[in-house]
């Protein structure tokens, strides 16, 4: 099984104290968005959990106790540093801080482990294809060879993202193909390997790789593992990663990002996120007498000796 914390918030920037007790005591309960009173309970021990993987934009508040997870378990490590400012993620640290705590986070993990994201690329009258070509150029010549790769993504319009940011318009084909053909050539020169995002594009001609930001393959090199070959699914159109399993919440996130798809607005988020207990085995709120709480079924995706894997039941 392949843990996500980082899928529908920003689990390391406001959630660390919890995410570690939860690690601690070897168990995580999780909501099903769709059912609200569904609750799953996952086993958090390193014979069930074949990956850990995490996607924040700021991972220092976990940084002097990292090490109780990487000493135990596979790791990998989504970093979001983009061109944007306040304007458009009040919550999130500068592009320059950003990118001396990857650098704390690299000497800690290595930088086979660690994935940029530079995403979504979205254009506006104060974001435009000058801005990223200039910030992104930057970025690529500090960041090549401290990450694994870089990863970009095209704004998608979900209908939160159309509401918190109304003047959003959506990119036509041939400003993908300038983002892409701009983003691939500056990559290049820095060495730096890129690919998409939850697109079905090809843009391999501008030296941009397909989709597909967490494969088996990624996790395998990254962690000296050896993967069953498995379909990888996706979550939603263009997407192309393998399954996970995400242990957060929606509505939570505090950074305020004007094109986030996990949060219905700010407002929301802000007042979910005040009914955080960090000693409770849920993110958000706590187990009442209406909820179903069921063991999840966590099955290893690891290629064993014998060539098939394994599955892991609770104990009764």
């Amino acid at each position: 099984m392949i843990l996500n914390t980082g899928a529908r918030t920003d689990t390391v920037q406001y959630f660390t104290p919890w995410l570690l007790k939860r690690f601690a005591e070897g168990y995580v309960l999780t909501r099903n968005p769709l059912f609200p009173h569904k609750v799953t309970c996952y086993e958090l021990t390193p014979d069930t959990i074949d990956c850990v993987v995490f996607c924040s934009k700021n991972y220092k508040p976990i940084l002097p106790r990292l090490h109780e997870i990487t000493e135990r378990f596979n790791t990998f490590f989504h970093y979001t540093i983009t061109a944007y400012g306040r304007d458009m993620e009040p919550g999130v640290p500068s592009i320059a801080e950003s990118i001396a705590t990857l650098k704390e986070l690299e000497k800690q993990v290595g930088a086979q482990r660690i994935c940029w994201r530079y995403d979504p690329v979205l254009l506006n009258d104060k974001y435009t294809m000058q801005t990223h070509r200039e910030t992104f150029a930057s970025m690529a010549a500090q960041l090549a060879g401290h990450v694994n790769r870089c990863i970009f993504s095209f704004v998608e319009i979900y209908r939160k993202v159309e509401v918190n940011m109304p003047e959003l318009l959506p990119l036509s084909t041939a400003q993908r193909e300038d983002i892409a053909a701009m983003l691939g050539e500056i990559a290049q020169r820095h060495g730096l390997y890129i690919q998409t995002c939850g697109t079905n594009g090809d843009y391999r001609r501008y030296g941009v790789h397909a989709s597909g930001c967490m494969t088996l393959d990624m996790l395998g090199e990254a962690n000296g593992l050896r993967f069953r070959s498995l379909k990888h699914k996706g979550s939603r159109q263009g997407c192309h990663c393998i399954e996970t399993h995400d242990i957060g919440a929606y509505d939570t996130c505090p950074n305020g990002c004007r094109y986030c798809y996990a949060n219905r607005n700010p407002r929301k988020a802000a007042a979910n996120y005040k009914l955080h207990d960090p000693d409770s085995p849920l993110m958000l709120g706590s187990v009442g007498p209406e909820d179903e709480v069921k063991q999840g079924v966590q099955k290893s995706l690891l290629l064993k000796p014998d060539g098939v894997s394994q599955m892991y039941l609770p104990l009764v």
